[in-house]
C-alpha cells in the first residue's frame, strides 16, 4: 500500500502541474483515501497508550496536497508527500506537542514535538527545560528513546537567548527555536510486512517527550 503511495508521488514529482494532477485525480483520491486509514489506524494504535488521542479523527490530521503559493517557496502546485499531524485538540491545527507521518521518496520520515511554536510558548518551554533540566535530559537519554530518535531538531540561533545565564551547562537545549524529534525511514522499510506496528512503537516512544511538552502547552493555553 505505502509503496503504491510513494510510487505515485514520484510521478508527482516529476509531473508538478495542473494537466497531470487533473488526469491521475483517480489516483491521487485512492491514495489519500489509503493515507487516511493508514493514518486512522496510527491514532488507534497509539491511543492505547496516550489516552489524549483517543476520538480523534485522520481526517482532521492529514495535511492538503496543495501548496498556498501565497507563503511557499516553492512556485509548484503540489506538495509532494503526504503528511498527517496527530495530536489532541485539532490535529493539524493543534498547539500540543504530537506525531508526525512524513511520507514521501527517500524522505520518509516520524516526527513529533513543537513545530515553531508561538514565541511566547516557546519562552514557556524554555523556561520550563531550564528549571527541570534533569527529567528533560533523562527524556532525551533514555537508551530506547535515544536509539530511535539521536537528538533533538529544529533551528538554533547563536547565543543563549536573553534572560538565562550565558554559562548555563546544558545552554544548548535554550536554543532551539522549535523541539522536535525525527526518526528516517527508508523506502525500503515499508516492505517489512509487520511496518504498521513498528511505526506504533516508534511512536509511542515519544510519549514522555509529549508529555513533558504538553504539560508546558497546557499551562500557557490556560493562562491565555
Amino acid at each position: 500500500m505505502i509503496q503504491d503511495i510513494i510510487k505515485y508521488l514520484q510521478e508527482l514529482a516529476v509531473n508538478n502541474n495542473r494537466e497531470w494532477f487533473k488526469s491521475n485525480k483517480t489516483r491521487f483520491d485512492a491514495h489519500k483515501q489509503e493515507f487516511l486509514e493508514i493514518v486512522q489506524d496510527q491514532i488507534n494504535r497509539i491511543s492505547v497508550v496516550d489516552r489524549d488521542l483517543e476520538g480523534l479523527r485522520a481526517e482532521d490530521c492529514v495535511f492538503r496536497i496543495y501548496n498556498d503559493l501565497r507563503f511557499s517557496h516553492s512556485k509548484l502546485p503540489y506538495k509532494q508527500h503526504f503528511g498527517a499531524y496527530m495530536a489532541a485538540g485539532g490535529g493539524r491545527k493543534s498547539f500540543r506537542s504530537g506525531y508526525y507521518l512524513h511520507l514521501e521518496p527517500d524522505n520518509c520520515l516520524l516526527s513529533g514535538g513543537l513545530w515553531r511554536p508561538e514565541p511566547k510558548l516557546r519562552k514557556r518551554v524554555r523556561d520550563d527545560i531550564y528549571h527541570h533540566t534533569d527529567e528533560f535530559i533523562a527524556i532525551l537519554e533514555a537508551p530506547e528513546f535515544k536509539a530511535i530518535y539521536p537528538q533533538l531538531d529544529g533551528e538554533m540561533i547563536s547565543r543563549v537567548p536573553l534572560g538565562y545565564p550565558a554559562d548555563y551547562e546544558h545552554a544548548q537545549y535554550l536554543r532551539y527555536q522549535e523541539y522536535c524529534i525525527t526518526c528516517h525511514l527508508p523506502d525500503g522499510y515499508f516492505d517489512n510486512p509487520d511496518w504498521a506496528n513498528d511505526i506504533a512503537k516508534r511512536f509511542i516512544l515519544q510519549l514522555p517527550f509529549h508529555h513533558f511538552l504538553n504539560t508546558t502547552v497546557d499551562q500557557w493555553m490556560e493562562d491565555a
